[in-house]
């Protein structure tokens, strides 16, 4: 059985290197939309395979760590890195350009590292990250599956790489959730939310 869960966040970002001039050369938004899918072969105790309730805590605080801020990559010009970061207290830099494509690896190795983390509490058993979907326009997406998330010839992504800014982190329930997720230390799920 799958599921699937749709977050939102609005994101500024440059995409170097690639094709279009408006894109690689200038600073510019998009609306996000980003599709979680999950599965599995067994259901919880209230017959779901993972109650949507539980995906607006760690999964969603961690996708809206790139609600209103502008995500880097940590290879662009370090003077435009740094001045991003001068100038705006919301920001998430990457080891890897900020593009679609991209964006569906990231969100894929924390999703997975959150589920990793998490110790269930109502019976939900083996559930998996199918997918990402991130949706960069109405008209265009990327989809990232593990093979994706772990390719060496994508460029290889490591979570102790990504950095958020202070601000970011102020703003999660859990002030170490990074940390706590890059030690893979265990997080308990709550009994209801």
């Amino acid at each position: 059985m799958r599921i699937r869960k749709l977050f939102k966040f609005e994101n500024a970002h440059i995409v170097r290197d690639c094709t279009t001039q408006r894109c690689s050369e200038n600073i510019h938004g998009h609306s996000y939309k980003i599709e979680v899918l999950l599965e599995s072969n067994y259901l919880d105790n209230g017959q779901m395979v993972y109650d949507f309730g539980l995906t607006k805590r760690y999964i969603k605080e961690l996708i809206d760590s790139f609600d209103h801020a502008i995500t880097l990559w940590s290879k662009d010009d370090a003077n435009y890195v740094k001045a991003m970061k001068k100038y705006s207290n919301r920001w998430v830099e990457l080891p890897v350009s900020p593009s679609a494509e991209q964006f569906s690896r990231v969100i894929y190795l924390m999703v997975e590292r959150v589920l990793a983390c998490t110790d269930m509490q109502n019976g939900e058993r083996e559930v998996k990250l199918h997918s990402i979907i991130v949706h960069e326009t109405e008209t265009g997406y990327a989809q990232g599956f593990k093979e994706d998330a772990y390719s060496e010839k994508m460029g290889k992504i490591a979570l102790e790489e990504i950095i958020f800014s202070k601000q970011v982190q102020s703003e999660w329930s859990e002030p170490k959730l990074w940390e706590m997720l890059l030690s893979r230390t265990k997080i308990k799920n709550p009994k209801k939310v």
